[in-house]
Order: C-alpha cells, then sequence, then structure tokens
C-alpha cells in the first residue's frame, strides 16, 4: 500500500502572499438536521467545537467545523484519525436522518498568509475581501476562477482553501500567479 499525499505534495510560493500546500486533511461531509441535539452533539464529539452559524467556521484543537450549506457540514479532523470519526459519527447518529462520508483524499486544502492576501484573493474570487466585509470565522463558498473552491480565515491572518483534488494544481498555479510580485493591484 502506498503513503498517502497531499494534493500538491508540500509545494510553495511566496510573493504578495505565501501559497502553501497544507498537507494532509481530515475531511468529512456531513449532512442531516444542523438544529438537531442529537447531531449537535455528535459533531462536538468528533472535532470539540459547535456547529457554526451560517456562513461561518467554528475552530477547536482538535477540529473544526464549516457551515456548508442548511443540512450540510465539513467536518475537519487530523487526518489520521478520520475513519475512526466518521465510525463515531455512525454510531452516534443511529436513527436520525444523516449521512457521513470520508472526503479527506478527494479535496486539496491550502493556506494563503501575508499581507498581500487578501488582495490574491480578490482578483480570483467574486468575494467582498475588504477586512470590513469578511472577517476571522466568516467561511465561504464561491467560485475561484474557473472551479469550485471554499475558504475562511483565521484569527492569524491567513486564509485556508479548499478545493476538490482533481483541480488542486490548477489552484495551486491560480494563487500563485495572482500572487506574482509583478500583479500587484493594491486594492487591499
Amino acid at each position: 500500500m502506498s503513503d498517502p499525499v497531499s494534493a500538491m505534495n508540500g509545494a510553495k510560493f511566496s510573493g504578495l502572499a505565501q501559497v502553501e500546500d497544507s498537507g494532509l486533511q481530515g475531511m468529512i461531509t456531513l449532512r442531516g438536521d444542523l438544529a438537531s441535539d442529537t447531531l449537535k452533539a455528535a459533531v462536538k464529539a468528533a472535532t470539540g467545537a459547535d456547529v457554526p452559524a451560517s456562513g461561518h467556521v467554528s475552530l477547536s484543537a482538535e477540529g473544526g467545523v464549516a457551515w456548508m450549506s442548511p443540512d450540510e457540514l465539513l467536518l475537519l479532523v487530523p487526518y489520521e484519525v478520520v475513519d475512526a470519526k466518521v465510525a463515531d459519527l455512525a454510531e452516534a447518529l443511529k436513527g436520525e436522518h444523516a449521512l457521513a462520508v470520508n472526503v479527506s483524499d478527494a479535496r486539496g486544502v491550502f493556506r494563503l498568509s501575508g499581507d498581500g492576501a487578501r488582495e490574491v484573493l480578490a482578483k480570483i474570487c467574486p468575494v467582498d475581501m475588504s477586512a470590513e466585509a469578511f472577517k476571522p470565522g466568516q467561511f465561504r463558498r464561491t467560485r475561484m476562477a474557473q472551479v469550485a473552491a471554499a475558504f475562511w480565515l483565521d484569527e492569524d491572518g491567513a486564509f485556508h482553501i479548499v478545493c476538490f483534488r482533481s483541480v488542486a494544481a490548477y489552484v495551486f498555479n491560480l494563487l500563485s500567479v495572482s500572487a506574482h510580485p509583478q500583479s500587484k493591484v493594491g486594492v487591499y
């Protein structure tokens, strides 16, 4: 059996902002009634984080939870425990109308940091990236040029970007071109 590798195997680029492959990340798509106390308790047990409000991410030392839609969450857990967490969720949600699926190997994750990070994303996403409009803890599903992507901003000012693994090279190259030192627009 081969060893798992992240989508871009540690690729990095430095320019107006730093673009980095984040490495392996355990991710679980969870669909169900987000108002259910049983589901909320299962999510808290799996991630240490609460179910977030619409358009937000909730993070803890053990993991995180991103709001994807009115009946869908993206759970973030350590890669090496994702299968056990899926099994725990299945047990905790018995009798609930819910679905938990390990999507870790179907996604790529990037970290975008530095003073130019907002500008890099503003050039390629139809999102108001001003500090007043997009704050830490917010989560957005959107387009990144030609592909679907999602991202959030952490308290340290770094963006975390999730995309399908099949387009990870495209997203890395897109972010790198947008972060090229000669591509500064100066909006943010």
